[in-house]
């Protein structure tokens, strides 16, 4: 939190980014749960890898939001311009981890029982994130983030003068 207080000069806005963890933490557990494992200590280093991933996701989203703000864009249309331009990153970070450590998931071999909780966890937190992230950030970004008119839009009782 205090690291993203750092990048952002926002609680508002670093908790926010954070906001997403949560939906990684219920995938985990999902995933543990549909393999049948018992939480351990490989678990737990798959949740820490998951709330990294989870919370560079919101880091993206919401510092793009911030930069299409700043730039003068409209809130709602920054959202939705967020939303639209980061899916490819946000989906392809989860993907490729879910990808790569699918085989981890499924193996049943020797040294298996240290592995598959990690990559299960992993797995399921990254099929949930990524989709809970496009989703749960620009909903709590709309709701949270305070109203910005866009750049083109005449203040209220001016006339335009043209």
């Amino acid at each position: 939190m205090m690291l993203l207080y750092g990048l952002f000069n926002s609680i508002r806005d670093s908790l926010i980014a954070l906001s997403s963890i949560p939906f990684a933490v219920c995938g985990g557990i999902l995933g543990l749960y549909v393999a049948g494992l018992n939480f351990s200590v490989s678990a737990a280093v798959g949740f820490i890898s998951l709330f990294g991933v989870s919370a560079m996701d919101g880091i993206l989203l919401v510092s793009y939001i911030r930069r299409a703000l700043e730039d003068g864009m409209g809130t709602e249309q920054a959202i939705i311009s967020a939303g639209g331009s980061r899916m490819r990153q946000v989906f392809m970070t989860g993907f490729s981890a879910c990808i790569g450590l699918l085989p981890a998931a499924v193996s049943t071999g020797i040294g298996s029982q240290v592995q598959q909780p990690l990559a299960c966890v992993i797995v399921g937190g990254m099929l949930l994130s990524p989709i809970c992230s496009l989703l749960v950030i620009p909903t709590f970004s709309r709701i949270f983030m305070p109203a910005a008119p866009r750049t083109g839009d005449a203040p209220e009782g001016h006339a335009a003068a043209h």
